[in-house]
């Protein structure tokens, strides 16, 4: 399959712009809607290259909504939002995806119909430099033994790596996952765990929404906590063992 962009006629593709900082995502005063509901509520938000950040949080706190935001998937949004530079509250949900941005939604969206390897190249590149399917098999074992199962026959766990290596073969960099360990055996979340620190040796910039706290901590940077559609909280790797009794109470542990 020839997994190429390819750019409607008259439409030149997008270049990312250079960004001198070493900011991959800045967020300012950041609005959601979707209908009459107003979700968020003037988010706040800087994340580093090489960085995971966490957005914690009871349900319905506005996290997944911080993320459909992020890539114009919401009914409507004000605010400032910079990718590698880019003003991108403009912009239309592919055209933010080409600037390497790669949105995994905790539904995970694998086409029940597709084998594996079907699902693994259905997206286009977005950038060169994307992993190659040799490396997604070596990173994911389970995806090489069932590279010819339909996605009806994996297991939650497999789905949520085949989801996880279907961004990644494109070439993003810019990582958004939502409740990747939800419902998931220990040794898989072990797993994610794994993959998600080689992701961050590697360069890239992760962006987490997580109710499983013991899996996040160790291998984030920062955590925001929200509540409400707000940030109340920032939390940085070392503040954690002092800040123990304010997060439980925030994620109601």
């Amino acid at each position: 399959m020839n997994s190429s962009v390819m750019n409607p006629p008259g439409e030149e593709r997008l270049q990312p712009a250079k960004s001198s900082t070493g900011e991959k995502i800045r967020i300012h005063d950041l609005h959601a809607y979707y209908g009459e509901s107003h979700i968020l509520h003037g988010i706040d938000m800087t994340i580093m290259q090489g960085e995971l950040v966490t957005l914690l949080g009871r349900n319905g706190a506005g996290r997944s909504t911080t993320l459909k935001a992020i890539m114009n998937m919401v009914g409507r949004r004000t605010g400032k939002i910079n990718i590698n530079g880019t003003d991108t509250i403009p912009l239309p949900a592919h055209k933010i995806a080409h600037l390497g941005v790669g949105y995994c939604p905790e539904e995970r969206g694998i086409f029940s119909s597709l084998n594996v390897e079907e699902n693994l190249m259905l997206p286009p590149d977005v950038r060169s430099d994307g992993m190659c399917v040799e490396e997604i098999y070596e990173l994911f074992p389970n995806l090489a033994e069932r590279r010819y199962s339909q996605g009806t026959r994996l297991s939650g766990g497999e789905q949520q790596m085949l989801a996880m290596a279907r961004i990644l073969r494109t070439g993003a960099n810019i990582l958004l996952l939502d409740e990747i360990t939800e419902g998931l055996a220990p040794v898989i979340v072990q797993k994610l765990a794994q993959v998600l620190q080689m992701l961050k040796e590697r360069g890239l910039t992760i962006l987490l929404v997580e109710q499983n706290f013991r899996f996040a901590a160790p291998i984030a940077d920062r955590h925001y906590v929200m509540e409400h559609g707000h940030i109340v909280e920032e939390v940085k790797q070392h503040e954690l063992a002092a800040k123990t009794d304010l997060l439980n109470t925030y994620l109601g542990v």
